[in-house]
């Protein structure tokens, strides 16, 4: 019964981050539908650490969150620099959810990796 409450609530947040998402005109990337991803992370999946790049300079204010499977927030960052490297000491093996917001709190990038140990 507990699995199909955690699927439901990630079925959940998986549509809200997908609601969330900006336009392809939100992120000033250039004109293109197939705009480059703002963020690369790696390795994927990660053991010890995970490292975050802006593929650009930013010149807005930007928030990183990090959730895990059911939702509770395991790491937030404030002021975003160019690279972040996030240790795993206290990550779980599972899958994690990342978020990107900008100063108002709307999401302009969200994906996900997995840590294994």
């Amino acid at each position: 019964m507990n699995k199909f409450y955690l699927i439901i609530l990630f079925t959940g947040l998986t549509i809200y981050a997908q609601a969330q998402a900006p336009k392809s005109s939100d992120l000033n990337f250039g004109g293109s539908t197939n705009q480059p991803k703002m963020m690369r992370f790696y390795p994927n999946p990660a053991t010890s650490v995970i490292n975050f790049e802006l593929q650009k300079p930013i010149q807005r204010e930007f928030t990183l969150q990090v959730y895990n499977f059911v939702g509770k927030k395991m790491f937030e960052l404030n002021n975003i620099s160019q690279k972040i490297i996030i240790p795993l000491s206290e990550f779980y093996r599972g899958v994690y959810i990342f978020q990107i917001r900008d100063k108002s709190g709307r999401i302009v990038e969200s994906g996900k990796f997995q840590v294994i140990k």
